[in-house]
């Protein structure tokens, strides 16, 4: 059984990172939104955060940070990595997602060079991030024309002698045209759907993988998401993650990004969680100074009433991502309950950051205003790692597999 009750470890992670940005994130967050970059400088002061991430961990084995408050335990000394990463997530995004999702370290690449590269794979492509700077790894999957259709990707793969071939264009890539290597997925036969998927660790500076455009966003603008080229680029064996052999038992290109994904969605989710917690707190502290609820007017109390329902719906939306990451950290199969926390919360905290605006009037639509930026931010959530339509197709499949009486 979960238990709500954070650990002495947990609650000060979770008042370290709150502190952390009230003081230091908020006061860069709208100029790092206006010049959609946020200055190295500062990244790398971020880069001692990057223990409270799962995704994106360094396995200590590998250099990473691991033990000490990385490895935070229940009360019955069981590991709560995930739990751990999200509490501090929450409060990051509460800063500002853009700064979270910029964090140097593998981001999303991590999970399945930690899931199926071999152990020489993982000591090679981790080792990375034990040099000093700034150093990034990134998530290749997403194309033009398959993003939510994960069996539709086109980018090929070919075998020749002891090399693959790859070619094709992967968009929407964060910290694409940062990252020290990016994890490609590409097919050896789109005719094999999903059972002729690859996943391919592609190095920064091989011959003709290259740099496209850097997108223009309409939220999260000072985080990175770029598209990445590939003309005949030619990769070794090595980098084949599990190496050749992995994939004779058919479709375990395609586990892999579904695996990543089972960690990563409820992050996803509690970064919504932190954004809508920031915009219904800013609500709510307008409407103590600007209205007294107390008085019999019709219209403070529909406020009273929108400011309540948001507050349950956002913790209620927290809950779901700790369910999921409890089940990751118990090793119970979480697909469903990830993309259900997912959906919620993204749903949740578009509906709790437009409250916000309507709250706040005119104020709450004024540009390099916190609320219209996270009124902007917020939309995206309901659309990577998979649209919330694509999170209904997945619980839905899920519920029916379980119950046949459904």
């Amino acid at each position: 059984m979960i238990d709500f009750q954070l650990t002495s470890t947990q609650a000060q992670v979770k008042e370290f990172a709150h502190q952390f940005s009230k003081t230091v994130v908020r006061p860069i967050s709208l100029e790092a939104d206006r010049n959609h970059r946020i200055p190295d400088e500062f990244m790398l002061r971020l880069s001692q955060m990057r223990q409270m991430m799962t995704v994106g961990e360094v396995p200590a084995e590998y250099g990473g940070e691991g033990g000490g408050a990385g490895e935070s335990k229940d009360k019955k000394g069981k590991t709560q990595k995930n739990r751990f990463a999200l509490i501090g997530a929450e409060e990051l995004a509460w800063g500002d997602a853009s700064v979270l999702l910029s964090l140097p370290g593998p981001g999303l690449g991590g999970p399945p060079v930690q899931f199926t590269g071999t152990p020489e794979q993982r000591q090679r492509f981790f080792s990375v991030f034990k040099e000093p700077g700034l150093h990034y790894g990134a998530y290749g999957l997403t194309e033009p024309g398959a993003g939510s259709d994960v069996a539709g990707i086109r980018t090929s793969c070919r075998k020749d002698g002891k090399h693959w071939i790859l070619n094709g264009r992967k968009c929407f890539i964060t910290n694409g045209g940062r990252a020290d290597w990016v994890v490609i997925f590409a097919t050896v036969d789109p005719s094999q759907g999903r059972a002729g998927h690859r996943a391919f660790v592609v190095e920064k500076g091989t011959p003709g993988f290259s740099l496209g455009k850097i997108e223009e966003k309409m939220g999260l603008r000072a985080s990175e998401t770029a598209e990445l080229v590939l003309e005949d680029v030619r990769i070794p064996d090595e980098n084949l993650l599990g190496g050749e052999a992995h994939y004779a038992r058919g479709k375990e290109g395609f586990m892999a990004a579904m695996k990543t994904f089972d960690s990563s969605r409820p992050m996803v989710g509690v970064l919504a969680v932190g954004i809508a917690r920031a915009a219904y707190e800013h609500a709510r502290d307008f409407v103590r100074e600007h209205y007294q609820l107390a008085r019999a007017i019709p219209r403070y109390a529909v406020l009273a009433q929108t400011l309540a329902e948001d507050k349950r719906l956002v913790d209620a939306a927290r809950l779901m991502c700790w369910r999921a990451a409890w089940m990751a950290d118990e090793g119970v199969p979480n697909a469903k309950e990830a993309s259900m926390a997912k959906a919620y919360a993204a749903k949740m905290a578009m509906k709790v950051c437009a409250d916000a605006v309507q709250i706040l009037g005119a104020h709450g639509l004024e540009q390099q205003q916190f609320v219209e930026k996270w009124y902007r931010d917020i939309k995206v959530f309901d659309i990577f790692e998979g649209t919330g339509q694509i999170q209904r197709i997945v619980i839905s499949k899920r519920i029916l597999r379980e119950s046949p009486n459904f």
